[in-house]
């Protein structure tokens, strides 16, 4: 595990550019990966496969849904009718996931989220934070310690917060919050409970119940404005095809997405293994929910280019707000947008000349990478690699 290796190899400079935390003159190019590193055509073990995601009943309408005036029953963060139409009547609920060590892989509970944010924590790693509206989990987790980012999406998607603790200054900023009634940590009755399958004795949640004890301590718990987000089934016009997109934050943390025409969806590959070639060695597995027994598997894919401010030794504020570059996936397809977002709202996606960037309707998957991150594009993938600030 690389934070491991970041504490104890012998040459800083080595780990420091595996890390890609921080860089040195000019930027390299990156090396294309091996062909090792592509989807292979064929695998011993048959893989999980993806259910396409419904599309509303009766058809889905041409104009789509939002960015505001979603019909009831419809969930502004998918752009789907949901199965029970009470569940749009509560918060959000926003829980830190754990990514790092590889054996709590995989995670419960992801398959049925709405959202998730995957983004840089430190020393290598990267976490998630998931947020659910339109379906419950009854088991999410491995749950983690909170980062400034987290704070940005609980305040946007208004929502309840479940994590495991956190550093003090990022404990403070979380209790001097607005929504600091609404953040939820294990003891007391909190519906946070130990799971040790295999001795690992994690902590995880039940959305449901985390609702649930929300509304029993008297915290507002009602529908909340998640305007901004525009839907419609169709693609729009102007993609570019690309099936394979590679999210390289550093030695040990490597994601790849590959696009699936039989249920059109972006089926998760992770890191088997760390590699400190730079990108000549790296390994992959499909990643499933432990939950559901199903891929994770996303409509959109979305790579947010976003500061990332170092407050602290090995501590980085990731400056969520504003807009910035970004670059969206839906039906095989790659489109340059811009997202944006004002401290109280969701993230919405525009086109270069403004007008709103309709997602896939489904759920989506966002990739955050620093601003000095580079982009490799082939005519077999495209290739991130994560580069602060």
């Amino acid at each position: 595990m690389l934070k491991r290796i970041c504490v104890v190899f012998p040459c800083l400079l080595l780990v420091l550019t595996a890390c890609g935390g921080l860089a040195f003159g000019a930027p390299t190019p990156t090396p294309p990966p091996p062909t090792a590193t592509m989807p292979p055509t064929a695998s011993p073990t048959p893989l999980p496969t993806a259910t396409p995601t419904p599309t509303a009943t009766p058809a889905y309408p041409a104009e789509g849904y939002g960015p505001s005036n979603f019909p009831a029953g419809v969930d502004p963060l998918t752009g789907l009718q949901v199965a029970d139409p009470n569940l749009l009547q509560r918060r959000p609920l926003a829980i830190k996931v754990s990514n790092l060590p590889r054996d709590i892989r995989p995670q419960w509970g992801l398959s049925l989220s709405d959202l998730v944010f995957e983004y840089y924590t430190e020393e290598g790693t990267t976490r998630f934070i998931a947020v659910f509206l339109g379906q419950d989990a009854s088991m999410v987790g491995p749950i983690r310690s909170a980062r400034f980012f987290d704070i940005d999406v609980v305040r946007g998607y208004k929502a309840v917060f479940a994590f495991g603790y956190a550093y003090v200054a990022e404990m403070n900023r979380l209790l001097a919050s607005e929504f600091a009634n609404r953040l939820v940590v294990e003891g007391g009755n909190a519906p946070m409970t130990r799971y040790d399958p295999s001795g690992s004795d994690d902590l995880v949640t039940d959305t449901a119940k985390l609702s649930a004890y929300i509304t029993q301590k008297g915290i507002p718990n009602g529908q909340q404005d998640l305007d901004g987000m525009s839907f419609k089934l169709p693609a729009p016009p102007g993609g570019q095809p690309v099936d394979h997109i590679y999210v390289r934050y550093s030695a040990a943390i490597y994601n790849r997405w590959d696009y699936d025409p039989t249920t059109g969806k972006y089926l998760r590959f992770s890191d088997a293994a760390d590699d400190l070639t730079g990108g000549q060695n790296e390994h992959y597995t499909q990643l499933t929910d432990r939950l559901t027994n199903q891929p994770l598997a996303f409509d959109n894919l979305v790579v947010l280019y976003i500061t990332h401010q170092l407050y602290s030794p090995g501590i980085y504020d990731i400056l969520f707000s504003g807009s910035g570059q970004a670059y969206a996936f839906r039906d095989g397809q790659a489109y340059p947008v811009k997202w944006q977002r004002n401290d109280p709202d969701v993230v919405s996606l525009v086109n270069p000349d403004g007008t709103p960037f309709p997602f896939k309707p489904g759920t989506t998957w966002y990739e955050v990478i620093g601003m000095g991150s580079r982009l490799q594009q082939t005519a077999q993938y495209w290739r991130f690699t994560h580069i602060m600030p």
